[in-house]
């Protein structure tokens, strides 16, 4: 029998990342997926700052930002008449902006990344069965059987590993059904940023894609379910009659699809060994783009607590704080998509009344903008009220994300996030010890800050502060109630 220490089932955003994360861990890892081979579709097409920092730190941002759009940003009409230009912009003064770009792109960096740690994709091989045993799991695929201490379902919403673990995955559908495609069209309209028209019979919204082409764009519509037998035609009617505009020409189509938007949530993200990750434990309305940004989130979180599991180096229940964590966040998520959602179909005349004349014409103002900039980002994570994190204190309180600080390291001055990729940091004055952190193993770096600070930090590889304090004594107490104090079980 195959075996591993990890095995991540699905080759999504989610999964890569979490795997490319487990490897700069030093943890073996297989990667399965039951496509063929990798998709070519777009799929979700836009990564928002806190997807852009987590890539980053994974050493998988690659070349991105430069074949990505970035001026993201919706100008919002009815008919012809622009009503408001909602912006996604720079955070933080520095390149942290949304990139517009396909799921595929982002999942081929993450793949030549893993690649480079030493992990591959094994391509065709399908997951049929679980059976968990005090020691590991047993994964029967279509061509085999597969023995792993832990298993990762990071197989989208219709998860495999989630229904073989008997884990419900309870919601309700939002809308109907959307109308997908990814075209080529000769189209005078503005490439700086995408477009979306209010009608009273629905939306329709048009995102420039970059494609290798000038003309590549995703058009959605929504529609009544059974309202198109064939995608492309419904769409081609659909253009001229919801945005009001004749002078669009669709030659080629590269890809289409329909979907019903759900808003569902695992009822808990970890059975024992096995663990749910991006999609598979989560699905909301695409309004936001807050999908793929989400998933990776998760996988950052997990990776860092199942290595220091499997290496022995924490006690196991250091994983229920991964459910702890992110379950909640995607709470959050859920809820303010579903109300963007419900804002931007509008049902009936007083509901389209207050969308087009009230709510929509706010997001004019620099303030509206810069807030949906940061609630877009999901820099403002913070886990400082689950078990690892304290509400009380100066701030960044343990659990806040740190930002990018500038630091000195022993070759000169670097930035903190470049230095976390698969490690922790310990902020403090040269020449303290590291002795306290051997419970961590070798995945530490000591950092000193550029600035002048009262107190020592210890910074999480996902870059949110684990412990702030002047007492070294204390640190080692917090890590040992953290780890367990090593226990394994």
């Amino acid at each position: 029998m195959e075996t591993t220490t990890a095995l991540v089932v699905g080759a999504g955003p989610a999964g890569l990342a979490l795997a490319c994360g487990l490897r700069q861990h030093g943890v073996a890892v297989r990667v399965i997926d039951r496509a063929a081979g990798p998709a070519s579709t777009s799929r979700a097409n836009i990564l928002h700052a806190r997807g852009v920092e987590v890539l980053n730190r994974l050493g998988a941002l690659g070349d991105l930002p430069d074949r990505a759009l970035h001026a993201v940003r919706m100008t919002f009409h009815v008919e012809e008449k622009p009503l408001a230009t909602v912006s996604f912009g720079q955070i933080e003064g520095n390149q942290l902006s949304a990139l517009l770009l396909s799921q595929a792109e982002v999942e081929a960096v993450l793949r030549e990344r893993l690649a480079e740690l030493g992990g591959t994709v094994e391509w065709g091989r399908e997951l049929t069965g679980l059976d968990q045993r005090p020691d590991g799991v047993t994964a029967e695929l279509r061509d085999g059987s597969l023995s792993a201490e832990y298993v990762a379902g990071c197989d989208g919403a219709h998860s495999a590993v989630r229904k073989l673990s008997g884990i419900g995955f309870p919601g309700v559908p939002l809308v109907d059904q959307w109308l997908l495609a990814d075209v080529r069209a000769d189209w005078p309209l503005d490439r700086t940023g995408s477009s979306g028209w209010f009608h009273r019979d629905g939306l329709f919204f048009a995102m420039p894609m970059r494609n290798g082409a000038d003309d590549a764009w995703r058009l959605m519509a929504d529609v009544r379910a059974g309202d198109a037998d064939d995608v492309l035609d419904r769409l081609r009617e659909l253009l001229p009659e919801r945005t009001g505009r004749t002078d669009a020409k669709i030659r080629d189509v590269a890809w289409t699809s329909t979907f019903r938007i759900h808003r569902r949530l695992a009822d808990r993200y970890r059975d024992g060994r096995v663990l749910l990750v991006g999609d598979a434990a989560h699905i909301h309305s695409p309004f936001g783009g807050q999908g793929m940004n989400t998933g990776i989130g998760d996988a950052e979180n997990l990776a860092w607590k199942l290595a220091l599991v499997v290496q022995r180096r924490a006690d196991p229940a250091l994983l229920d704080t991964y459910q702890a964590e992110r379950r909640p966040l995607a709470e959050d998520v859920l809820r303010s998509t579903t109300a963007n959602t419900k804002i931007m179909l509008a049902d009936g005349a007083v509901a389209r009344f207050a969308r087009d004349r009230l709510v929509t014409p706010l997001a004019n103002l620099g303030v509206v903008q810069r807030r949906a900039t940061w609630l877009a980002s999901q820099l403002w994570v913070s886990y400082r009220k689950g078990p690892l994190g304290s509400r009380r204190g100066p701030r960044p309180r343990p659990g806040d994300r740190v930002p990018d600080l500038a630091c000195r390291g022993d070759r000169g001055p670097t930035r903190l996030h470049a230095e976390l990729g698969g490690k922790w940091v310990l902020l403090a004055p040269p020449g303290t010890s590291l002795e306290v952190l051997a419970p961590l193993g070798e995945h530490v770096v000591r950092l000193a800050p550029d600035r002048p600070q009262r107190d020592v930090w210890l910074i999480r590889p996902d870059a949110h502060l684990a412990w702030r304090g002047t007492e070294l004594h204390s640190l080692a107490r917090w890590l040992g109630n953290a780890l367990g104090n090593g226990r394994t079980t």
